[in-house]
């Protein structure tokens, strides 16, 4: 018991939660659900985007709702548009540092590919590959 009691302690004194998820993670969640709604809804996974609905207009001309592409949104302009709703989106009531992470999440989750292991990898398999067909 006193084992337990001394973890709980040590862990209660650390500052720990900051670690449990990463930044970009915290970003994603947001992304996904910021308190109660998705801005992945309406602007799609990774931002670019997505069909919300359909109306019939004046005309019986049948209209596609569109969520518009934010992938290269400023930190402003997602600010204003959270702040103050824009078109059919509501007002949202986000702090700084949650509208920050959402904005550094989706030019993460956008950014240009990097050469990584993985790609690496899959280039010495095809010479591999490559060679001995040779």
């Amino acid at each position: 018991m006193r084992q337990i009691l001394f973890v709980l302690i040590v862990f209660s004194s650390l500052d720990v939660a900051e670690d449990f998820i990463t930044d970009f993670e915290y970003g994603q969640m947001l992304y996904q659900d910021p308190h109660g709604a998705s801005c992945a809804a309406c602007h799609g996974e990774t931002g670019g985007g997505e069909m919300i609905g359909e109306y019939t207009d004046r005309q019986g001309r049948i209209v596609a709702l569109n969520g518009p592409d934010i992938r290269h949104a400023t930190l402003q302009q997602i600010r204003t548009s959270i702040h103050t709703g824009k078109g059919v989106m509501p007002r949202y009531f986000l702090t700084d540092k949650e509208i920050r992470t959402i904005h550094a999440y989706l030019h993460q989750v956008n950014a240009p590919k990097t050469f990584g292991i993985s790609k690496l990898f899959s280039a010495q398999k095809k010479n591999n590959t490559t060679k001995s067909a040779e």
